[in-house]
């Protein structure tokens, strides 16, 4: 390796290659949290299941309308809560790819969320 880093890199040498990383490394824990804070909403059923969940994946809320409590019909209930919640979780996913994207200018980098 020629004196002064690795030849492409303009030059630079180790020391800027090594704050770079730490600072995206620090950029990215910094965007986890932001993402851990928020919490995804989804509605079905004209209304009737609502789930919430969180940037942790963690389902924190689900409200029912009393009205659409049929004992006669609870799969369907069932089903809107899985509804519910599986969109709430849709919601958080993506939002946390679309910020991955935004740091790693569209890279895919196995293993990063």
């Amino acid at each position: 390796m020629a004196k002064g880093g690795f030849p492409g890199m303009g030059g630079g040498n180790m020391n800027n290659l090594i704050k770079q990383a730490q600072k995206f490394q620090k950029q990215m824990e910094d965007m986890q949290k932001d993402l851990e804070n928020k919490s995804f909403e989804a509605t079905v059923g004209g209304g009737a299941v609502t789930a919430v969940v969180n940037g942790k994946k963690q389902l924190i809320d689900v409200k029912i309308k009393p009205e659409v409590v049929d004992p006669d019909d609870v799969e369907m209930l069932q089903d809107l809560i899985i509804s519910a919640c599986n969109e709430a979780f849709k919601k958080a996913e993506d939002e946390s790819a679309g910020e991955m994207k935004k740091m790693t200018g569209g890279m895919n980098i196995p293993g990063m969320f």
